[in-house]
């Protein structure tokens, strides 16, 4: 499905702030109300919007470690079996399928330390078919272009992106922490 400018504005709005009312986004984008259901339901229809997300302070829920982990995994034949390993690890919070010398990118989240390495060294790295692990530790994350803005053809700003409402230099404590 081919998305205009507002269509990418509305992505862009909910992917800022997925609360957001219709008649909220109707206003930032300069559109009616009716205009703008319109074209999120038809963005929920085509499975351009996929759902509504709360970012989550991963401190508030007693999670204080956080850690980007690479992975390489043996044959082709073990491939689906380690990553449905990692899926169903409840600290793993994402698994990327990637290009180079490494085949997995994963986001683990702990309550402390002590968590964070039994989670890598007895439950990651104990799956069968991985064959290494590389553990990176996050001090800090932060916040890049919402989704809608990515390809830079909106010809507008979101709120996410107005000075004095995000920094881009600002670490997003709410995501990996």
């Amino acid at each position: 499905m081919p998305l205009d400018r507002i269509d990418r504005r509305i992505v862009a709005e909910l992917s800022a702030d997925a609360r957001l009312s219709v008649r909220e986004i109707a206003e930032r984008i300069h559109l009616s109300r009716n205009a703008t259901h319109t074209r999120i339901q038809h963005l929920v229809d085509n499975g351009v919007i996929s759902g509504f997300q709360a970012r989550v302070d991963r401190k508030a829920l007693g999670l204080h470690a956080t850690a980007v982990v690479t992975a390489k995994v043996g044959s082709p034949g073990v491939w689906n079996d380690v990553v449905a390993g990692l899926r169903a690890l409840p600290s793993v919070e994402s698994v990327l399928a990637v290009t180079g010398d490494i085949d997995l990118v994963i986001t683990v989240n702990a309550p402390d330390d002590e968590a964070l390495r039994t989670v890598v060294m007895q439950q990651i790295r104990d799956l069968p078919g991985i064959l290494s692990t590389r553990t990176y530790v996050v001090f800090d994350a932060y916040e890049g272009t919402p989704p809608g803005l990515a390809d830079g053809r909106t010809n507008g700003t979101s709120e996410a992106s107005k000075p004095g409402t995000s920094s881009p230099a600002a670490p997003r404590t709410d995501r990996l922490h």
